[in-house]
């Protein structure tokens, strides 16, 4: 379709201004909904425009959302097609091949990489591709076309399994959408070597975003008994071991995860320094507590304990528990990180919940660190909310 066919969706007057200044969104309440803009299909291509026709640019739109129109391209003759994706593609991949030595990382963040609902991890010619929106669900097959150009992948699985898809109205599926997996594939990262399972594990296989992080801990892991709650792969675990950690425990619910974190151990050379056994985190930290365990570093690094701002109160509560139990059986001088995935806890909250689990725990604390994603999980400058990873490095007396 040209440019000239797309629909036109005004933004109500006055209401344009965030837009016009950078804002990737226009939500239902700004946009003019009338009719003919009601009646559109979710995820159609649109010319956004103030009253009056001063263009915005080039959007998806969904009439059914909060976020109604999500902006592609301020250039209001754009053409969204291979070709828009190809120079998107192109300007992440230079961007990472600065940041990053090897291919594995995060390929494409969402708005921050101008592609909204996009999400993109790349494990060397593997892609795993995360279509989280309508709009760029009705763009697949230009995307992969894209893909192929700029990266030419052996296999690109969609994990279009996420929960924002259905506040879009979409099903969610995993499926192969070029090649075959069979099993978990090798990924690098911080000079150690990881397993994957991009069709059956969590979320995309792999968290690229704590890489910084993972190093931050392994630096202080010489000669540590290091227990890592969460353990999901065993990143944390496997890199301190590796930069001479004397011991480590990996805790997990997931017996798949435990089983790669294992794989991965061996994979490194550090087999005999780390174990990985099955328990619930409050659980296992109450038991260790209770038999006297100390250990020099504590990792707690959980799911997302906030699904949505209705259940804030219930998930910071969670994080000033898990808090102090971790800190529980933290060795006077030794290391508590922790950090927070949900992007419905903002900073302070968080950093509150950690000050006051720590003081519940009796303990002091100096903050070493504050924290987010790696730098492959960019930051669009007008969604301060997509800084959705928080993360401390504490010492305790």
């Amino acid at each position: 379709m040209s440019v000239a066919a797309y629909p036109a969706i005004a933004v109500q007057p006055g209401r344009h201004k965030r837009a016009e200044g950078g804002h990737p969104w226009v939500y239902s309440n700004e946009a003019v909904m009338d009719a003919a803009a009601k009646a559109l299909p979710p995820g159609s291509l649109v010319r956004l425009e103030a009253v009056g026709g001063k263009p915005l640019g080039v959007a998806t739109f969904n009439p059914h959302t909060l976020v109604a129109a999500r902006i592609l391209d301020r250039d209001p003759g754009r053409r969204i097609d291979r070709d828009f994706f190809k120079v998107r593609l192109e300007a992440a991949l230079a961007l990472r091949d600065r940041l990053y030595p090897e291919p594995f990382y995060r390929l494409i963040h969402a708005e921050a990489d101008g592609l909204p609902g996009l999400v993109i991890d790349r494990y060397g010619d593997v892609l795993a591709c995360q279509l989280n929106t309508a709009g760029m669900s009705l763009l697949e097959t230009e995307l992969l076309a894209a893909c192929e150009i700029v990266l030419h992948p052996r296999a690109i699985v969609l994990r279009n399994d996420s929960s924002a898809r259905k506040l879009e109205g979409l099903e969610e599926e995993v499926r192969m959408a070029q090649g075959m997996l069979d099993g978990a594939i090798e990924l690098a990262e911080n000079g150690a070597r990881f397993f994957a399972d991009l069709r059956e594990g969590q979320k995309t296989g792999w968290f690229y975003d704590q890489r910084e992080n993972r190093r931050a801990v392994a630096a202080l892991a010489k000669g540590a008994r290091l227990l890592d709650v969460y353990c999901f792969g065993g990143g944390f675990g496997v890199t301190a071991a590796l930069a001479g950690a004397s011991q480590v425990l990996g805790i997990d619910r997931s017996e798949p995860a435990l089983a790669q974190a294992a794989q991965s151990a061996a994979a490194n050379g550090v087999a005999a320094t780390c174990r990985f056994t099955r328990a619930e985190a409050f659980g296992e930290l109450e038991r260790l507590a209770g038999a006297g365990e100390c250990f020099d570093i504590v990792v707690a690094d959980p799911p997302a304990f906030v699904k949505s701002r209705k259940d804030a109160g219930a998930g910071l509560r969670g994080y000033r528990k898990l808090t102090r139990l971790a800190a529980s059986v933290v060795a006077p001088g030794g290391f508590l990180f922790i950090a927070s995935c949900s992007h419905n806890v903002e900073p302070e909250p968080f950093a509150e919940a950690v000050r006051r689990g720590v003081a519940d725990a009796k303990r002091q604390a100096r903050i070493l660190l504050s924290s987010g994603a790696a730098p492959d999980h960019p930051v669009h400058p007008f969604l301060p909310e997509s800084a959705y990873l928080k993360a401390q490095l504490l010492t305790l007396d």
